[in-house]
């Protein structure tokens, strides 16, 4: 397993590095920080961790250059707190945000979980293709078609529409929802869930599919059934 580290702090990305190292995670960096993508298409990552700032470009540059041609996952790791930079992150399509100072054993279980969501999640592909208030989801590409539109999801917003329509007219609350997609709630940002799940709606009202993905307001979320 290979992941592409864009930092540019030797200290930092010599810990990260050495402590990956023994969990059998290969760390790489790019050498020229205005070649990004050449390093990003020669190394060809299974996971990618963005700093924000960084020589050159910011690190939402590079966020949203790598989204344009792959859907690798994709995690910020900073010391900016706004709470804006982390929902810029997410807009972009980065799969979360971990802020500095930050605990090295979180940074892993967060690295871990998003590589085995991404690459050893099962149960979407034990059904490539289903039908849900007129639409066509198919998991296998990560494609939601409606109406002659298709939208591509990422994989965080794949795994919370399945979660969903697979109990469609029951509601999931924000804790199991966030136990499901990171594994253990201790290590996941409230704000974090609610960015994708926002993003998840925007993304099937931009092919007509318009609240279909309801908020039950203390509750959780809920997949309306047809």
């Amino acid at each position: 397993m290979k992941v592409l580290l864009i930092e540019d702090d030797g200290a930092i990305f010599s810990l990260i590095e050495e402590r990956f190292r023994q969990w059998n995670i290969e760390v790489v960096g790019p050498e020229n920080f205005h070649q990004v993508m050449t390093t990003f298409s020669e190394q060809k990552p299974q996971l990618v961790i963005i700093d924000i700032q960084l020589p050159a470009f910011d690190g939402f540059h590079w966020c949203r250059e790598i989204r344009a041609q792959s859907k690798v996952p994709i995690l910020f790791l900073s010391s900016r707190d706004h709470p804006m930079d982390m929902v810029m992150a997410m807009q972009m399509g980065a799969d979360d945000f971990v802020q500095k100072p930050f605990h090295m054993e979180v940074l892993l279980a967060k690295v871990q979980a998003l590589l085995r969501r991404t690459y050893d999640y099962q149960e979407v592909a034990q059904h490539d293709v289903e039908t849900w208030n007129g639409a066509e989801i198919q998991y296998d590409r990560a494609l939601v078609h409606f109406q002659n539109k298709q939208v591509e999801l990422t994989k965080n917003e794949l795994f919370i529409l399945k979660v969903l329509v697979k109990v469609k007219g029951q509601i999931v609350s924000r804790d199991d929802l966030m136990r499901k997609l990171w594994d253990d709630e201790r290590f996941v940002n409230d704000n974090t869930l609610t960015v994708n799940v926002n993003r998840l709606r925007q993304r099937l009202e931009e092919i007509g599919l318009v609240d279909v993905i309801l908020t039950k307001k203390g509750l959780g979320y809920m997949a309306v059934s047809e």
